[in-house]
């Protein structure tokens, strides 16, 4: 089985090619990436029984905007303070696309909250792929000054997780 970073990469050189699926087995496990006008569809090892469990995740995000659609106004008003103080932060951005969770366990804490110090390799969040947990690190020093998504919450490859105030 490929390490996360390894798939990481993987994703990463399809990405900046010009291939439009990719899929790599070996061992019983699958990788199989597709690329549709420039983003990625699927990046997540998975078993040949568990392409009909990604069909059920992508129908989640296309309704998730219609859950959120009550508070646009509280955005509007928060978006102008962020793009200014956007330029100095250190984005950390989802590997993968998945679920993210700020705790281990519902009954443990954050991973960390607003105002924490971070270094590079402080665990912030996980995001659950296929029935796996992947720990995500901060990958920067600093301080934690916005959490970007609700636990819980379906999170899709490159999208922002926290933003962090460099040291």
């Amino acid at each position: 089985m490929l390490k996360i970073q390894e798939i990481r990469e993987i994703i990463k050189l399809v990405d900046q090619s010009s291939v439009e699926e990719f899929t790599y087995e070996h061992d019983g496990s699958k990788i199989n990436l597709k690329k549709n006008n420039g983003v990625t569809v699927s990046a997540q090892p998975q078993v040949v029984q568990a392409v009909e469990e990604v069909k059920p995740a992508a129908q989640a995000v296309q309704q998730a905007p219609v859950q959120e659609a009550a508070a646009p106004q509280q955005q509007v008003k928060e978006a102008p303070q962020a793009n200014v103080e956007d330029a100095n932060l250190h984005k950390i951005t989802s590997p993968m696309v998945g679920t993210f969770y700020q705790s281990s366990s519902p009954e443990s804490g954050p991973y960390v909250k607003v105002g924490d110090k971070v270094d590079e390799s402080s665990v912030v969040c996980i995001v659950e792929a296929m029935k796996l947990f992947n720990e995500i690190e901060a990958e920067a020093k600093g301080e934690i000054v916005e959490i970007l998504v609700k636990d819980g919450q379906l999170v899709e490859y490159g999208q922002p997780l926290f933003l962090v105030k460099p040291e």
